[in-house]
């Protein structure tokens, strides 16, 4: 994330990606309206969008609500039909195979359980089902590549899950394994930056230049970015909240000290307090149904969530915080109980129903969409560098290349899919 969700074109952002951005954010949009937005000129303008046009990312509708008589009126939006995504979520007990759009809509998904806790096993695995997911799902769409999510320490320069203690996984080269193993170009990053990434181009930070992300499942993650850049500092180790000792000091931690947070807000630690060996999808399912130990164990971890968002809030005073969280998600008492700690225990005076929000994305797809997000970020904040990857309108795809990291693709002229 290296562009704040629409920048001005007087700060340097790369005015593709200018252009791009205000059209996501406001498409179907006439052009008139894009340069009052970005300060670009309209000739730029008229300059990027055909080069976008060409690049198979940009089409033109006819506007709405325009008149019958005289020439009719076009507006600008993003062509969604022409290229996608695909995306590779990693978490403790299974991955999530998807395909998103250009607007980072899931198209398809599927869960694929870990049959095996050696990394390399697990990334073949997933790189032959990756194979079968792509022929099965929507064959015509040419895809731009793979993107990579999970929890812990990933450093995205060196395409390396450094450390996820919940897998046990230490050092692994998950970008280059996959990149090779599936033919796609391979971005990977840790959710919490993805899902940041994907609230400012799909979300609720589309207006930010301040937002704190906090993601807690099996594991527990942060995003900071401010000014419109994603803080990740040396190595991308930034975001490790884990072990703030915020969380019950009577519970020993791995790492050899107690009361970490993760200790107590995990998702196997919440299932493991309530007493009952379900998964914490279950859990939330019984509390939907009004279970009172599911839901009292809910709200239990809102209220210690709470706590440590009213430390960041603190420590970084975000404009928006956004929690990714499975009670959050379902149960407006558990937002509503994360809120009040935040306003509780935060020294700042902080306006819980304006800046605390849930994730933007439904529970079902928030995995799929932090792994499509690692790809889409990229292409959003310079398109022309992916340009290489990119069929130009008029020419369609024919199939993958699943023994090189290319793609074959047809000269043939081909309908229009807008």
């Amino acid at each position: 994330m290296t562009a704040p969700p629409l920048p001005s074109a007087d700060r340097g952002a790369n005015p593709a990606a200018v252009l791009l951005r205000a059209v996501l954010a406001h498409g179907p949009v006439a052009r008139g309206t894009v340069a009052g937005l970005t300060g670009l000129s309209p000739a730029g303008i008229s300059r990027h969008c055909a080069g976008l046009a060409r690049l198979g990312l940009l089409t033109t509708r006819p506007a709405r609500g325009h008149p019958a008589a005289g020439r009719p009126r076009a507006e600008l939006d993003i062509a969604t039909n022409r290229h996608s995504v695909f995306g590779v979520h990693i978490a403790h007990h299974f991955a999530t195979l998807a395909e998103l759009d250009l607007r980072g809509r899931v198209r398809a998904q599927e869960r694929v359980p870990h049959a095996d806790a050696e990394p390399e096993r697990v990334l073949a695995g997933l790189a032959a089902r990756l194979h079968r997911f792509r022929r099965q799902r929507l064959p015509g769409r040419i895809p731009i590549g793979l993107g990579v999510a999970c929890g812990g320490w990933v450093d995205p320069d060196a395409g390396m899950i450094v450390d996820h203690s919940s897998l046990g996984w230490h050092d692994v080269a998950a970008g280059p394994i996959l990149s090779e193993l599936t033919g796609l170009p391979t971005r990977i990053d840790g959710h919490a930056r993805a899902l940041a990434a994907a609230e400012a181009l799909f979300g609720s930070a589309r207006d930010s230049e301040s937002v704190a992300h906090l993601f807690v499942g099996n594991v527990v993650d942060a995003a900071f970015v401010s000014g419109g850049l994603l803080h990740r500092g040396p190595g991308s180790a930034a975001g490790t909240v884990a072990h703030l000792p915020l969380g019950d000091p009577r519970t020993p931690c791995a790492c050899g000290r107690s009361g970490c947070l993760e200790t107590t807000v995990t998702d196997w630690a919440v299932t493991a307090a309530a007493g009952a060996d379900m998964s914490i999808v279950d859990l939330v399912a019984a509390a939907v149904s009004g279970d009172g130990a599911a839901r009292t164990a809910l709200l239990s971890r809102a209220q210690t969530v709470g706590r440590a968002a009213a430390l960041l809030f603190d420590l970084v005073n975000p404009e928006l915080l956004i929690v990714t969280e499975a009670g959050i998600a379902h149960l407006p008492e558990c937002l509503a109980a994360l809120r009040a700690e935040i306003t509780a225990h935060s020294r700042g005076r902080v306006d819980a129903e304006r800046r605390v929000l849930p994730s933007s994305f439904a529970a079902a797809d928030v995995l799929a969409v932090a792994a499509g997000a690692v790809q889409l970020d990229a292409l959003y904040t310079d398109p022309h560098a992916l340009s290489d990857r990119l069929a130009p309108a008029g020419v369609h795809h024919t199939r993958a290349d699943s023994t090189s990291s290319g793609h074959v693709f047809s000269t043939k002229a081909a309908p229009s899919q807008e």
